[in-house]
């Protein structure tokens, strides 16, 4: 009820549902160039609305970035890369947010940072990258790609859909229905 209101006041005010929000999640590094400005970048990274689930720090070895850059494999760049990336430790963070992959990419900017110093001279790689190689960060550029990634970097960890409609009934009448009955009804039983 609010300040002032009468009980009656507070019922007849219409009920508003809360608004949907999916969160989408998306991996972050923090390359070697960069790895003295983590704490900076993901101060950054907080106060543009994300949740860092998980965090960790590693080097990876030179065959360990060739398999986790593997569709890069074959291109003119990709020996300078996995030399570049297994070179130094990285920070990996698996993000959260409404629209995390857009955002992320949107807060690193352009690959190139020459090129972001010119037109995005606020993000990330402008700030922070000083070639296209040597670019600061890293991003997923899609949700398949994040959802890779994230199982690369964290392979301990479960990533699961989020069901919705009629597959989040069918999961929450199997799985979690019958422990909230279970329980409201032991709490029934001992009040």
């Amino acid at each position: 009820m609010l300040c002032g209101d009468t009980e009656d006041e507070a019922l007849r005010q219409p009920h508003t549902p809360p608004p949907h929000i999916f969160v989408e999640r998306t991996l972050a590094l923090i390359k070697p160039d960069a790895a003295d400005k983590a704490d900076e970048i993901e101060d950054l990274i907080l106060r543009s609305g994300f949740t860092i689930l998980q965090k960790r720090t590693l080097q990876l070895s030179p065959e360990q970035c060739s398999d986790f850059y593997a569709e890069q494999y074959g291109k003119r760049f990709f020996p300078s890369l996995t030399a570049f990336m297994s070179s130094g430790p990285i920070t990996v963070l698996a993000l959260a947010r409404h629209q995390a992959i857009a955002t992320w990419k949107a807060l690193m900017g352009p690959a190139s940072s020459a090129k972001a110093r010119e037109t995005h001279p606020e993000c990330l790689r402008a700030r922070f990258g000083t070639s296209d190689l040597r670019n600061a960060v890293h991003g997923s550029e899609t949700f398949s790609a994040a959802e890779r990634e994230l199982k690369f970097m964290f392979p301990n960890s479960v990533i699961e859909p989020i069901p919705m409609g009629e597959a989040a009934k069918d999961y929450l009448n199997k799985y979690i229905n019958p422990t909230l009955l279970k329980g409201l009804t032991e709490l029934y039983m001992a009040g």
